[in-house]
């Protein structure tokens, strides 16, 4: 399950990222500006439950049992 979230909050931010330089493009400043802190911040997230901790396992591991 948290395999699943982990993804889904990649896609996402992938999703965040196209939006905001698609706004970007017609001329907003304030939304996707914000719509980039907020993929940087879920990225910044998943990179967390990513990283091995000093046993070897992954914090989504772990939490997963």
């Amino acid at each position: 399950m948290t395999d699943a979230a982990l993804s889904l909050a990649m896609l996402t931010a992938l999703a965040l990222m196209a939006g905001a330089v698609f706004l970007w493009r017609r001329g907003e400043r304030q939304r996707p500006a914000l719509m980039a802190i907020l993929a940087a911040v879920m990225i910044t997230n998943v990179v967390i439950w990513s990283l091995p901790t000093t046993g070897g396992q992954t914090l989504a591991a772990s939490a997963a049992r």
